[in-house]
């Protein structure tokens, strides 16, 4: 039970740091200097975190964390740079929790205690670049403080129920393993989004065509005549937002056919395999939507309620996406006109 102890809290502080490595230090080393707490035997090692000099540096370190954490996209260049500190630092808190074992036991749980960081590490830089796509500073100032006060509590929880502690980590474990796609989709979407942003202004007047192909990546599996049997009108590459039955960012092509007017098509791929889903246009209006990062396509009811579909462009893109808005719209009336004429 003992070594069951020392490895929950080892791989707790490891979680911790992999939050606020510098909090966590400053934390526990003012504790133990100040002796708010009083160390078991079993953790005399942990002792030197209550070194003046520990506490200055680490005192000093989260002062400027704490300014950096909330402003916008600030704090994701500092998750940038930590992505490789907080895991070492969350291995070497584990390390030091265990004194000196067999140092098979203690490659072991610094292997165990690094990968911890980094996946608290991870959760928090993917939450953070979401945020960032609003460019108001409160969700980060909000943020920033829930996960202070979440390694506060934390710590406070490893020092009076270790395991506690480590059945809620594993939890927390397996709960990111089980969202990891959504998570890493949502990262990958936002840097790029980021980075076409920062090579680009947007540019609405700028004269632009419809793609006529899809993207090279998806031409081999949704060849330009096998869109559900008709041929392309235009495809326009783009992240999926929001819609019924199409999981968020996903990079793929919205795609129109020459056959279907009032139907598009978002092609992408997903785990490696060809995925498609028709959206049906009747009844629905079409809007051009500006963001902070991103360049949005929505489609909604007309009246009443119904699917809600969201398609991102970036920012660049802004004129291809009035463009589409207009030829939508265009299909949308001559669709409705033939009806009328039809009836008549």
């Amino acid at each position: 039970m003992e070594k069951l102890d020392l490895l929950a809290v080892a791989l707790g502080l490891a979680c911790l740091a992999g939050i606020n490595l510098y909090l966590t230090v400053f934390a526990t080393g003012l504790a133990i200097h100040f002796h708010w707490i009083t160390l078991a035997p079993a953790y005399q090692s942990l002792e030197v975190l209550g070194h003046p000099a520990i506490i200055t540096v680490a005192g000093i370190l989260y002062f400027l964390e704490f300014f950096a954490d909330k402003i916008p996209w600030i704090d994701s260049a500092w998750d940038a740079v930590h992505t490789v500190i907080r895991p070492i630092g969350g291995a070497l808190l584990a390390i030091q929790v265990l004194g000196h074992p067999s140092p098979a036991f203690t490659v072991i749980v610094a292997l165990l205690a690094g990968g911890t960081s980094l996946i608290a590490h991870t959760a928090k830089a993917a939450t953070r670049l979401a945020t960032n796509t609003s460019p108001e500073p409160f969700s980060n100032i909000g943020l920033s403080l829930g996960e202070d006060a979440a390694v506060l509590g934390g710590l406070a929880l490893v020092h009076f129920n270790p395991l506690l502690a480590l059945f809620i980590l594993l939890l927390g474990i397996a709960a990111f393993f089980y969202f990891a796609p959504k998570i890493l989709r949502t990262m990958k979407a936002k840097i790029w989004l980021a980075w076409k942003k920062l090579n680009g202004p947007a540019n609405v007047s700028m004269p632009v065509k419809l793609p006529l192909a899809l993207p090279t990546r998806l031409a081999s599996v949704f060849s330009r005549e096998n869109v559900l049997g008709e041929t392309i009108a235009w495809a326009a590459p783009c992240i999926s937002g929001r819609g019924r039955r199409i999981p968020p960012n996903l990079s793929g092509a919205l795609v129109a056919t020459n056959e279907e007017p009032r139907k598009l098509v978002f092609v992408a791929r997903k785990n490696g395999r060809p995925f498609a889903r028709t959206i049906d246009l009747e009844g629905s209006m079409v809007t051009h939507e500006p963001r902070f990062l991103s360049e949005n396509l929505v489609i909604f009811p007309a009246v009443g309620k119904g699917p809600r579909y969201l398609f991102i462009f970036p920012r660049p893109h802004a004129a291809l996406v009035e463009q589409i808005v207009q030829d939508l719209r265009q299909r949308l009336s001559e669709t409705a006109l033939h009806e009328q004429e039809a009836a008549v």
